[in-house]
């Protein structure tokens, strides 16, 4: 049931965005109508949950043809492999370096808030 409410709502953001003419993705309309109604309590957030477990757990099935699209570009691998994976790990890294400078940040604004109150 949740799965269906996940595509409704990217059908709906579909139509959003070509009737308004949105400079934006529809997947993205699509999640931010989801939280707008998670916030406003429209949807309960046991249901999204649910949903998203589910989703995670067959994660795998969605990247299984991008990786046997691979094998059609293996002369590409050959030749250039080595860039492709060195730009795919400095691109890993410089993420998690970011994404821990800002956990860091908000969990020492977060301290410095309730030693305030």
């Amino acid at each position: 049931m949740q799965v269906v409410l996940y595509a409704g709502l990217f059908v709906f953001a579909e139509y959003l965005v070509s009737w308004w003419h949105l400079p934006l993705p529809a997947n993205l309309v699509g999640m931010v109508l989801l939280l707008a109604l998670i916030v406003c309590h429209v949807v309960p957030l046991k249901w999204v949950r649910a949903g998203s477990r589910w989703l995670l757990a067959e994660m795998l099935l969605f990247f299984v043809p991008a990786v046997v699209a691979v094998v059609n570009y293996a002369q590409l691998l050959m030749v250039d492999g080595w860039r492709i994976f060195l730009v795919i790990a400095l691109s890993t890294m410089m993420v998690l370096g970011a994404t821990a400078w800002v956990v860091d940040k908000v969990y020492r604004y977060e301290l410095k808030r309730m030693r305030n109150e």
